[in-house]
């Protein structure tokens, strides 16, 4: 075997990991001392630079005055950072179990296994408080940076090859559709899009017999960082170790492949253990988490689908499978690339074509996603296949550019793509235009590749037309043994040739990062334009925020009171400027938060899981709204431009945060409005409630003078306007969005009300749409409530302990919705599940306890914690075997010395 051959088997056998570039293969330079770390380094900084300047040309912050806020990012990744750093630096009133900021008190710790547990999101404590958009950026930015370089890792470890192209393909992985379209605007979702290569990593050591404690902790880092993706990500590796187990000769043999498929499932149930103090909290609070409606699939039609592997398409109802026409265009070649093993092809392409199948058939669809048929966005898992695209382009590029052969029949197949997916609606005006410039491009770096390699010295050049399985070979080390599928000639790097030629394949490298880097640009341009212009939006962070910020901290009083900050652009509006409110935007929102609030009279958005706030004394009352925060914008709300707003605080008078109430009370009213339910849970009545009659588009009824009318109409879109007052609108689009209870106006002296309607659309209103709030029986009730309540109220962390009146009997209410992991007691007796009243946290009370105290445990933190453990007494074995096997193996080694002496 040549030197340089051997020199390269040695590296890529290391524990780096290594990749060479073949002889004649037309990619420029020497063999790097590690290529491993040349390739992913290079991969991070090319993905960094695209990123940034896609958001440049975009016109998006932090490079634009434009918002990136775009629906949930806004709505719920933002907050919730902001309230993470807030949280990592001491500054919340809530720990690591209990959110009181939101939702009147929600499961902080399944929130932060959902959106925040990757170790990336740490970064956001070195930024100040005031630029936590800038930090989401950074986030996002360092998560889709970190996949680039874990595909070209991955690659480079699959078989050697030019680190320069390992760059270039690593980096169309984290600059996929997929990246711009889904997973940079949900940051979460990033984390498995670094996950799938380290899996397959993982995978690949398994194989070889390698790092056996390294390989569960990535399984596990993959599990904390987001177990949704990573899920996905760990089916997707699955797939590619099938594929390894039936092409990669170093595992021929059914013994070996056997042991190289535990030894992985061994790394993966490991891992997911490690993980499960986190994961199955967050699967319990899943469970309970408000139900949304049930999702039919309906597959994509085809045309759709093709259209989505090209560049500037944009949609959430189709996989976004575009990862670059110069790398697509590599992918498509390897059926037909002569240079790479029959059995390589045939089972790469076999997986592309079956994964690709998978995501338009129900069965595995619900598979991808376990069980259940997401709402919003259907195609969630694709990153996958992006994935293995990248890695079929890598084994028919690393090889050596494809002959002309090889390059004509994947152009053909290419082409058919192209001209089939014309007639999607998906097709930007930007597509055919990037497609043609990166596609003509990608063929010059071709030829020019080509041509230097027949300028090559005839020593330099291999017969790699010619079949692989011709010139294998097969070397062995102590650690692995190199794939069979590399021809010898493909192992080393050209040393002499002219220099006129030389220059030829450093030209074909610079028009390939070219071609794959301005696609990429111009494709994640116009997917941010495209989605600003088409869904909902929340403007930058700016004086409206920090105007709400200032008086909420100088009227925090918290938990003598809460404060509620009222509505503020964007939501979880709490996380971002505090307080204490019900506005709450989570995956996890507790199906009795959702109902408890509902029945109240309050609205919600994202079909119950965002639950915002209700303007109502009544209800301030019930939940100890002491303070609330009322602020409107001064002009339009922009794009881009920073948001401003007049703010004005009220504080009122509201009983304790733990109320009683006395025993065999007689139920008020029934009724099942909104308004005989706040009564009920008040305990009395102090709502007129007048029966209305309607004629056409007019209500009319009778209630006290001087009363405050309020409407009701969860389900109502349009507007409601009291006679003599302004219009009030209503957002009700059942069952996304549930209109809150609003109020319109006083009722005049002669107690008639009249009420005129402009519906926007079909009109359904409930039987009891009106009632008329009477404000001295509404004093009354606060008054009896607050004399008859806690004395003191404490409420450290996940903790609440409350002292009441001597002898007090009936049942002690805590103002928080009852959601699972709540327990309380009273005097000194056992914690014990707490009860339940109408909806909120309840304690029984006998007359002989004066203190009460509720705390909360995040069901499933027990369960978790055992998994956790024992996984974890599972790796050390791990290790610990692993140590004694290689003691031994060195002790073998030494006796069998030829140099050793028996005494």
């Amino acid at each position: 075997m040549a030197p340089a051959a051997e020199t390269v088997l040695d590296e890529v056998d290391g524990e780096e990991g290594a990749g060479g570039a073949p002889a004649g293969t037309g990619f420029p330079g020497r063999v790097p001392r590690s290529p491993a770390v040349a390739g992913p380094l290079a991969a991070a900084l090319l993905t960094g630079v695209l990123l940034c300047l896609a958001t440049r040309f975009s016109r998006s912050y932090p490079f634009g005055p434009v918002t990136r806020n775009i629906v949930d990012l806004g709505q719920q990744y933002l907050p919730f950072h902001a309230y993470w750093r807030s949280f990592l630096l001491g500054e919340t009133h809530g720990d690591a179990f209990l959110n009181w900021n939101s939702g009147f008190g929600s499961n902080f710790l399944g929130d932060i296994g959902t959106y925040l547990s990757s170790p990336i999101d740490l970064l956001v404590v070195l930024f100040p408080a005031d630029r936590i958009e800038l930090a989401l950026y950074v986030v996002t930015a360092v998560k889709i940076t970190a996949a680039g370089a874990a595909a070209a890792l991955l690659l480079l470890r699959l078989r050697p090859g030019p680190w320069p192209v390992a760059a270039v393909l690593g980096t169309a992985y984290a600059l996929s559709g997929w990246t711009f379209n889904v997973g940079a605007p949900v940051p979460m979702w990033l984390d498995g899009l670094v996950a799938f290569p380290l899996l397959c990593l993982v995978g690949e050591w398994a194989l070889a017999g390698r790092r056996p404690v390294l390989g569960p902790l990535v399984v596990a880092l993959a599990w904390t960082a987001n177990f949704y993706t990573a899920y996905m990500a760990t089916v997707g590796a699955a797939v590619v170790l099938v594929v390894r187990l039936l092409t990669a000769e170093e595992t021929t043999g059914a013994r070996r492949r056997l042991a190289g498929a535990l030894r992985a499932a061994r790394s993966v149930l490991i891992g997911i253990g490690l993980a499960a103090p986190l994961v199955v909290v967050v699967f319990l609070a899943t469970r309970v988490a408000d139900p949304t409606p049930v999702t039919t699939f309906a597959p994509a039609a085809w045309t759709d689908v093709l259209a989505r592997f090209l560049p500037a398409t944009a949609s959430l109802a189709s996989p976004t499978l575009y990862i670059g026409t110069p790398a697509l265009a590599l992918a498509l070649t390897l059926p037909f690339n002569r240079a790479v093993a029959p059995r390589v092809r045939a089972g790469w392409s076999a997986a592309i074509v079956l994964v690709t199948l998978s995501l338009q058939w129900e069965p595995t669809h619900l598979l991808w996603h376990a069980g259940a048929s997401p709402n919003g966005i259907p195609y969630r898992q694709t990153f996958v296949l992006c994935g293995l695209l990248i890695v079929a382009a890598w084994f028919s590029a690393a090889p050596g550019v494809p002959r002309p052969a090889a390059l004509l029949e994947g152009g053909a197949l290419l082409g058919i793509l192209a001209f089939t997916a014309g007639g999607s609606a998906d097709i930007d005006s930007w597509t055919y235009p990037a497609f043609g410039v990166a596609l003509v491009l990608a063929l010059a770096a071709a030829l020019l590749a080509l041509l230097g390699d027949r300028g090559s010295p005839p020593d330099e050049r291999a017969s790699t037309a010619s079949d692989a399985s011709a010139d294998r070979v097969r070397v062995r080390t102590a650690a692995r043994v190199l794939p069979a599928e590399v021809p010898p000639a493909a192992r080393a790097w050209p040393t002499a040739g002219r220099p006129a030629v030389r220059v030829l394949p450093v030209l074909a490298v610079v028009l390939l990062v070219a071609a794959q880097a301005g696609e990429a640009v111009v494709t994640g341009k116009r997917i941010e334009e495209q989605q600003r212009a088409a869904v909902a939006w929340s403007p930058r962070i700016g004086p409206w925020h920090e105007a709400v910020a200032e008086e909420a901290a100088r009227a925090d009083s918290w938990p003598r009171h809460r404060t509620d900050p009222g509505e503020v652009p964007g939501g979880n509006d709490v996380l971002l400027v505090g307080g204490q409110g019900p506005e709450y935007y989570s995956s996890l929102t507790a199906e009795v938060t959702s109902r408890t609030l509902d029945s109240l009279g309050f609205g919600h958005y994202a079909k119950g899981r965002h639950p915002v706030t209700l303007d109502n004394p009544v209800t301030d009352a019930l939940f100890s709204i002491g303070t609330r925060i009322r602020s409107h914008p001064t002009g339009p709300v922009r794009q881009d431009a920073l948001p401003r707003a007049t703010v004005t605080v009220t504080t009122t008078p509201v009983p304790p945060l733990v109320t009683v109430r006395p025993p065999n009370r007689p139920v008020t009213r029934p009724g099942d409005s909104a308004f005989a339910r706040q009564e009920r849970l008040l305990g009395a009545e102090v709502y007129a409630l007048p029966a209305a009659s309607r004629a056409g588009r007019t209500l009319v009824a009778r209630c006290p003078a001087g009363s405050q009318v309020w409407f009701w109409a969860p389900e109502y879109r349009g507007g409601a306007t009291l006679a003599g007052e302004r219009t009030v609108d209503f957002e009700g689009k059942p069952p996304a969005v549930r209109a809150p209870m609003r109020a319109l106006g006083t009722v005049p002296g002669t107690g008639e009300v009249r009420i005129e309607l402009s519906p926007e659309g079909r009109t359904r209103l409930p039987r009891q749409p009106l009632g008329c709030l009477v404000r001295d029986r509404l004093d009354s009730a606060v008054r009896e409530l607050t004399a008859t309540g806690a004395t003191e109220v404490r409420a450290t962390g996940h903790t609440v302990t409350a002292v009441l009146p001597p002898g007090s009997t009936g049942t002690a209410v805590l103002a928080v919705p009852r959601v699972s992991g709540w327990r309380c007691a009273a005097g000194d007796a056992e914690l014990r599940p707490a009860r339940v009243h109408q909806g909120l946290v309840a304690v029984p009370l006998d007359g002989r306890a004066n203190t009460v105290i509720c705390s909360f445990r995040p069901p499933g933190l027990k369960l978790g914690g055992a998994v956790g453990l024992a996984a974890l007494l599972a790796l050390i074995a791990t290790a610990a075997f692993r140590g004694r096997r290689q003691e031994f193996t060195r002790s073998a080694r030494s006796d069998r010395s030829p140099g050793k002496v028996e005494g």
